[in-house]
């Protein structure tokens, strides 16, 4: 197993990890990168020290629908014919991208109470070419996968849906090897964003709690991310999301004020814990989303009550 960092266009996260898994004469990605020229020439130049090109590559599988891990299959698809993997619950998404006008990030950010912030994403996002954009960059998969065990030529790989980070994303669980291709559900250093994508579920934060402690379930494994370096407990790094998820939930209710768009103003950011107002827009839009997705929990959980005023949600403890 091979991990292969590529390129990212954009100052946040600055690789993707994709993996090139030899099974017998050929190999199996798992993710693919974003559709860039950079990243696809170092992943060319990548496969060329394993002495294999793109038209040894078998298949993709892929761990939810997000640009920088689905859309160089894509590109790939389209020049060599490879297979597409995907899991079932990104369908909605998927065709919604492909297909839809509406930009839902606009309306949940206008019932989030932050209507200048929507404003501004109108402005930034809606260019001219943005459904083109998509319709180039997004098509169907081959298959949809669903929990169950794909049967490779020398390999054995388990697809667990793991609800959170996206509706569909999956994880894929080696378990000859001991490793879990953990996708953006589990990452080394950082927590994933929650609820970022194009048809936002009821409970995004919920979704990923069950699926943190589904992962717990399984053996512990070596753990192969999307972004970050290789760890060797996949159990110890959910315990540590479990209980930041926790900290931050206790944070935000304490913080609660009125809306997820004013709470979100009165807590820290990121490990530096920067002010709300010193994030770019892409960052506020990510934290007002997090915070709604946290206040929403609490809600679940009878800790605070969530009324409509105006189109507009507001929390109280």
């Amino acid at each position: 197993m091979h991990r292969i960092p590529l390129p990212l266009p954009n100052d946040g996260l600055r690789a993707v990890n994709v993996y090139a898994v030899q099974d017998g004469d050929g190999l199996v990605m798992v993710d693919s990168g974003w559709a860039l020229e950079e990243a696809k020439d170092q992943l060319e130049a990548a496969l060329g020290t394993l002495g294999k090109g793109f038209e040894d590559i078998r298949r993709f599988l892929v761990t939810h629908v997000h640009r920088d891990h689905f859309t160089m299959a894509v590109s790939l698809r389209r020049l060599f014919g490879h297979r597409i993997g995907l899991g079932l619950g990104e369908q909605p998404s998927l065709r919604h991208l492909m297909h839809a006008r509406e930009d839902r990030n606009v309306a949940d950010l206008r019932k989030w109470g932050a209507s200048d912030v929507a404003e501004l994403w109108i402005k930034v996002m809606h260019r001219a070419d943005r459904g083109a954009e998509a319709l180039r960059d997004y098509e169907e998969p081959d298959e949809w996968l669903e929990r169950g065990v794909l049967e490779l030529e020398h390999r054995r790989l388990e697809v667990v849906p793991t609800p959170g980070h996206t509706r569909g994303h999956v994880v894929f669980v080696d378990h000859a090897a001991k490793v879990l291709f953990s996708g953006d559900h589990v990452l080394p250093h950082i927590t994933p964003s929650i609820g970022f994508e194009p048809l936002r579920p009821e409970l995004p934060l919920g979704d990923y709690l069950d699926s943190l402690r589904l992962t717990r379930e399984l053996p512990d494994l070596r753990l192969l991310p999307a972004h970050g370096p290789v760890t060797d407990s996949s159990h110890a790094r959910v315990d540590e999301l479990l209980d930041f998820h926790e900290q931050r939930l206790e944070e935000i209710g304490r913080a609660v004020a009125g809306t997820a768009f004013e709470t979100a103003r009165k807590i820290g950011w990121t490990r530096r814990q920067r002010r709300f107002d010193d994030l770019d827009m892409f960052n506020q839009v990510l934290a007002i989303g997090e915070t709604a997705a946290h206040l929403d929990v609490l809600v679940d959980r009878g800790e605070l009550t969530r009324t409509e005023n105006a189109g507009v949600f507001e929390y109280t403890a």
